[in-house]
C-alpha cells in the first residue's frame, strides 16, 4: 500500500503525535479548572495563638488595675514569629496604625508537583515529535510530489508555500493565546516556536524547489525569496526563542538533502547556504548565542564534503561557499570586528579564531582536491590574509593565524610529496642546481605563492609585536612569522630539488636567517612587554634553523639529521639565554624527531654510507647528533632536572650507543649495517663497548645525579651480562661450533673473553659502595667466569689451534688446565693480599675450589702415570702454601707473653 517508506513513517508519527496531543490538550484544560478554582477560593489564615504567659505575666495580672488617669494601655505581647506570617507593605501600615482590621496574607504558592512520565510525554516529546512530523511532512510532499507526479509543479509549490503560510500563522497565534492567557509556555517544549520552525523549514524548501527544481523563478527572485524567509527566521527567533533558531537551522541545512533533483545545481545550492548562514550569525550575533554560531559553522563545513566528490572541475561554486561563509563569519561572529560582539583585549576568543579556521579548511580541502588548481590556490591565499587581516584588527581572532600557518604547509607538503611530473618553470629557464627540466608551469605557480606566503606572515608576524597586551598574541603572531617560510622553504626544496644538494636553497636559507637574526637583534632593543620574550626566543630559533637548513641544502641528504640536532643543542643554549620553558620542550621535540628520523633510515644516507671503517657517514650522522645532544644536556641542566633535559639526555646516550653498534658491525660486515647475522668478533666489540660506556655513565651519574644517567648504566650492564650469556657463552661459544680464533695469543679470544672480564672486573669496583653488593659481586662473578672461559679457551687454542672444537683432550691438556687454574687462583690471592681485597681472595678461593673439584672428578679418572701424580702432588703443595699464607699473614695470632715469676714473701 505505502511503496515509499519514509511516508508510512510520517503517517505513524502523524497519528502518535494526534493522540499525544489530544491528552494533552485535556491535561492542559484540568489544569486550567483547578488554577480557577485556587484562585476564587477565600484566603483565610487563623489567627496565631499566643504563648502561654510565664508566672511573673500572672502574677501581674491578678494586681489592681491603676487609676484611670494614671493609666496607660498596655501593650499587646511580642508574638514569636511564624514563617506562615506575610510580611506587612509599606501602604498598609497607616491602616493598621489607624485602628483598622488587618487584611489577610496572600496564601503561600502551592508546591509544583514532580513531573511524571505520563507528563513529561504529554507535555514535551508530543510537542516534540509533532514539530518534526509538520515538517517531515512538507518536505515529504514535496518529495512525493516529484515523484509521482499528482500534480502540476506550479501546484505543487503553491501547496507548499500555503503549508508554510499555515504552521507560521499557527505559531503566531498559539504565541499570542498563551500571552493572554495564565498557563506559561514551557522553555523547552515551546509549541509556538515549533510549529514557527516548521513552517519556516517547509518555506525554506518551497522557495528553493521553486528556484532549483523547477525554474520558476531566476536568481534574483530567488536570493531576495530566500532572503526574506532567512530575514522572518530571524525575526521570528527573537520572539519565540532557541527552539526555533535550532530547529529552524536544522531544517535549513537539511532541506537540500530532503528536496533534491537528478541534476544538482552547486551554484543554487552554495547561494541558498549563504543566505541560511548570514541569517543564522545575524540571529547568534543579536542575541549572543555562541551555540548557534558554532552549530552553523560546523553545518557549512559539513556541506563541502560531499561537494568535494565531483572533482576538480567545480572549483568554482566551492570556492564561492568558503569565501562568503569566511566573509559573513569575520562580519558577524569574530569579536571585537566590525558586527561582531565585543572582545577582551589581548586575549584570544575560541570561537572567533576556530570559525576562521573552519573555512580555512574547507578551502585546503578544496585546494587539495582540485589538484591546486589556480583558482582554488587563490582564494586559498586570499582566506589566508583574510585571516591576517582580520587577526591584526582583533586579537581575539589571532589563533586563526596559527591555523593558517599550519594549513599552508599541509598544502604546500602535500603538493611536494605528490608523484607527478610538474618541474621548475622560471622565464629564463630553470636555475642551475635547483632542479631538472620544468614541463609546466605548476612550480610557477606555488613559488609565486610561497613567496607572498612567507613575506605575509614574516612582516605582519614581526610588525605584530608590541600591539597587543596579551602575551600570548606575540608569541601566536612570532610563531607563524618563524614556522611559515622555513615550512616552505623545506618543501619547495624537497618539491623542486629532490633533497638533493643545492646551492640556491642554501643561499635562500642563509637569507632567512639573516631576516630572522635582524628580528632577534631588532626586538633585544625594546622595552620589555607581555610576551616579548617568548618572541625574541622564537626569532633566534628560527635563525639557528635557517642555519641548519643552509647546512642541509649545501650538503649531502644525510645533514638534515644533523641540523635538527644541531638546532635542538642551539634551542639549549638559547633557552639558558632567554629561561622560557618553551624552549626547553622545543629543544626536547627536535632530539625525537631525529630519533624517529634515524628509525626511519638507521644508515643515515642509505646506500650512500660507505665502505670506508669508522670514518664513514655513519660517524657524522650519529657522532655529531651525539656530541650536539650531550652539549645540549649540559645546557638544560642549568635549568634544572626535568623532562625535556631527560629527554635530551637520552638521546645522547642512544646516539652515542648507536653510533659505537653501527659502527661495530659496518665494520665486521664490511659496510653492510643490515647483515643478518652476528659473530664472535662483533658480539665481543659491542659487550666491550657496552661495558666501557656502563663505566663511563656510572661515573657520571655520581656528579649529575642524573635518573637518565643512572637508567642507561644499568640497562648497558644488563645488555652486556645478556650478550655475555647467550652470545659469548653459548650461541658463538667457539667450544661449541666451528670458528677460526685466529692466532696464539692475539686472537678473538683476547678481545671476546679477556678484555670484557677486565671491563667487568673494572665496573664491579666503579660500583661498588654505590649500589648494592649483590649487583656489584654479581658482575665480579662475570668477571671470573670471563677470566677462567679465556684461560680454557687458550690452553685449548694451544693444543688444538685456530679451530678449538676439533679433536679429543689428552692427558697433557687436561693436568695443563689444572695447573693454569691452581695458577689462576693463586695469582688472585697473591692480588688479594697485596691490595687487601677480600673479593679477590674470594675469587681465589673459588677457582682454587673448581681446581679441587677437577682434580677428584675428571684429573682422578681420565689422568694417568706421571700427570695424576703432578696434578695430585702440585695440588697439594699449593693448597699447604694458601695455608701458610693465610695462618702467617692474613690471620697471624700473636704467641702469649709468659706472666713474669712471682717474688718471694720476704723480699
Amino acid at each position: 500500500m505505502f511503496e515509499d517508506p519514509f511516508v508510512f513513517f510520517a503517517l505513524v508519527i502523524a497519528i502518535v503525535a494526534l493522540i499525544f496531543a489530544r491528552k494533552a490538550m485535556n491535561q492542559v484544560a484540568e489544569l486550567r479548572q483547578r488554577l480557577e478554582a485556587i484562585q476564587a477560593a477565600p484566603a483565610t489564615v487563623a489567627p496565631p495563638v499566643p504563648p502561654p504567659l510565664t508566672p511573673f505575666e500572672q502574677f501581674e495580672q491578678s494586681l489592681p488595675p491603676a487609676s484611670t488617669a494614671a493609666a496607660a494601655p498596655t501593650p499587646p505581647p511580642v508574638l514569636p514569629e511564624i514563617e506562615s506570617a506575610a510580611p506587612v507593605l509599606p501602604s498598609e501600615a497607616p491602616e493598621q496604625a489607624a485602628g483598622g482590621a488587618t487584611p489577610p496574607p496572600p496564601p503561600p504558592p502551592l508546591p509544583q508537583p514532580g513531573r511524571g512520565f505520563e507528563e513529561t510525554i504529554g507535555t514535551q516529546w508530543v510537542v516534540w515529535v509533532g514539530g518534526l512530523t509538520l515538517a517531515l511532512g512538507g518536505f515529504f510532499m514535496v518529495r512525493y510530489s516529484i515523484e509521482a507526479g499528482l500534480l502540476g509543479p506550479g501546484v505543487r509549490t503553491i501547496l507548499g508555500g500555503l503549508f508554510a503560510l499555515a504552521l507560521l500563522l499557527a505559531g503566531e497565534w498559539t504565541r499570542r493565546k498563551e500571552s493572554v492567557s495564565s498557563i506559561a509556555a514551557l522553555p523547552i517544549a515551546n509549541i509556538p516556536a515549533i510549529l514557527t520552525a516548521a513552517g519556516t523549514a517547509v518555506a525554506f524548501a518551497t522557495v528553493y524547489a521553486a528556484y532549483a527544481l523547477y525554474d520558476f523563478l531566476v536568481p534574483a527572485t530567488a536570493f531576495v525569496l530566500l532572503g526574506l524567509v532567512a530575514m522572518g527566521t530571524l525575526a521570528a527567533a527573537l520572539l519565540h526563542g532557541p527552539a526555533l533558531a535550532g530547529l529552524g537551522i536544522v531544517g535549513a541545512f537539511a532541506t537540500p538533502v530532503l528536496v533534491s533533483s537528478g541534476k544538482p545545481d552547486f551554484w543554487a545550492l552554495y547561494i541558498y547556504l549563504a543566505i541560511v548562514t548570514a541569517a543564522a550569525f545575524g540571529l547568534a550575533r543579536v542575541r549572543l548565542w555562541r551555540w548557534l554560531a558554532v552549530t552553523t559553522i560546523a553545518f557549512a563545513l559539513l556541506w563541502t564534503f560531499p561537494c568535494l566528490q565531483c572533482g576538480p572541475s567545480m572549483v568554482g561554486p566551492h570556492a564561492f561557499h568558503v569565501l562568503v561563509g569566511f566573509i559573513l563569519a569575520a562580519l558577524l561572529v569574530v569579536c571585537g570586528f566590525m558586527f561582531g560582539p565585543p572582545a577582551d583585549a589581548g586575549e584570544v576568543e575560541p570561537i572567533s579564531s576556530g570559525s576562521l579556521a573552519a573555512y580555512l579548511l574547507g578551502a585546503t580541502l578544496i585546494v587539495l582536491n582540485s589538484f591546486h588548481a589556480d583558482m582554488a590556490m587563490v582564494v586559498f591565499g586570499v582566506l589566508v590574509a583574510g585571516s591576517l587581516l582580520v587577526a591584526w584588527r582583533s586579537d581575539a581572532a589571532t589563533g586563526a593565524v596559527g591555523a593558517a600557518a599550519a594549513l599552508v604547509f599541509v598544502v604546500f607538503a602535500e603538493w611536494a610529496v605528490r608523484a607527478n611530473s610538474d618541474m621548475l618553470v622560471l622565464p629564463g629557464g630553470p636555475l642551475q642546481g635547483i632542479g631538472p627540466s620544468a614541463t609546466d608551469g605548476s612550480v610557477s605557480v606555488h613559488l609565486i605563492s610561497a613567496a607572498i606566503f612567507a613575506a605575509g606572515f614574516g612582516i605582519a608576524g614581526f610588525l605584530a609585536q608590541g600591539r597587543s597586551t596579551g602575551p600570548i598574541i606575540p608569541v601566536i603572531w612570532s610563531a607563524a612569522a618563524v614556522f611559515t617560510p622555513l615550512a616552505l622553504l623545506v618543501a619547495l626544496y624537497a618539491r623542486i630539488a629532490l633533497l638533493d644538494r643545492s646551492i640556491p636553497f642554501a643561499i635562500l636559507a642563509v637569507l632567512l636567517a639573516a631576516a630572522n637574526a635582524a628580528a632577534t637583534e631588532i626586538l633585544s632593543k625594546r622595552e620589555d612587554r607581555p610576551g616579548l620574550q617568548a618572541a625574541i626566543a622564537l626569532f633566534a630559533t628560527g635563525t639557528l634553523a635557517a642555519l641548519a637548513l643552509a647546512l642541509t641544502f649545501a650538503l649531502e641528504k644525510g645533514w638534515l639529521t644533523i641540523a635538527l640536532a644541531l638546532m635542538s643543542a642551539g634551542t639549549a643554549w638559547i633557552s639558558t639565554q632567554r629561561p622560557i620553558p618553551f624552549l626547553r620542550t622545543l629543544a626536547a621535540v627536535l632530539a625525537g624527531i631525529v630519533v624517529l628520523r634515524i628509525g626511519y633510515e638507521p644508515r643515515i644516507v642509505g646506500h650512500a654510507v660507505g665502505t670506508t671503517p669508522i670514518f664513514n657517514w655513519l660517524l657524522w650522522g650519529y657522532g655529531i647528533p651525539a656530541a650536539s645532544f650531550w652539549a645540549g644536556s649540559i645546557l638544560l641542566r642549568r635549568g634544572g632536572d626535568d623532562a625535556p633535559l631527560r629527554t635530551v639526555e637520552s638521546a645522547a646516550i642512544l646516539f652515542t650507543v648507536l653510533l659505537a653498534f653501527m659502527e661495530i658491525r659496518h665494520a665486521v660486515n664490511h659496510g653492510d649495517v643490515y647483515y643478518a647475522s652476528a659473530g664472535l668478533t662483533e658480539i665481543a666489540l659491542q659487550v666491550c663497548v657496552a661495558l666501557a660506556m656502563a663505566i663511563g655513565l656510572e661515573r657520571l651519574c655520581l656528579r649529575t645525579g642524573s635518573v637518565i644517567h643512572n637508567a642507561g648504566a644499568i640497562l648497558l650492564t644488563a645488555f652486556a651480562g645478556l650478550a655475555t650469556l647467550f652470545g659469548l657463552l653459548l650461541l658463538e661459544n667457539p667450544m661449541l661450533g666451528w670458528i677460526d680464533v685466529g692466532g696464539v695469543v692475539i686472537n678473538l679470544l683476547l678481545l671476546g673473553y679477556a678484555l670484557p672480564a677486565v671491563l667487568a672486573l673494572l665496573l664491579s669496583y666503579a660500583v661498588a659502595g654505590q649500589r648494592p653488593v649483590v649487583y656489584a659481586n654479581t658482575i665480579a662473578a662475570a668477571a671470573l667466569v670471563l677470566a677462567l672461559a679465556y684461560v680454557t679457551f687458550e690452553i685449548r687454542r694451544i693444543y688444538h689451534g685456530a679451530v678449538i672444537s676439533d679433536g679429543p683432550t689428552s692427558g697433557a691438556e687436561q693436568y695443563t688446565y689444572s695447573i693454569a687454574y691452581l695458577a689462576f687462583g693463586v695469582a688472585l690471592l697473591g692480588i688479594g693480599i697485596v691490595v687487601n681485597s677480600q673479593r679477590a681472595r674470594l675469587a681465589s678461593a673459588v677457582v682454587i675450589g673448581l681446581t679441587i673439584l677437577k682434580a677428584f672428578l675428571i684429573d682422578m679418572s681420565t689422568l694417568t702415570g706421571v700427570y695424576r701424580a703432578l696434578s695430585f702432588m702440585c695440588l697439594g703443595l699449593v693448597l699447604v702454601a694458601i695455608g701458610w699464607l693465610y695462618q702467617r699473614i692474613l690471620f697471624r695470632r700473636q704467641a702469649p707473653v709468659p706472666a713474669a715469676p712471682a717474688a718471694p714473701a720476704g723480699e
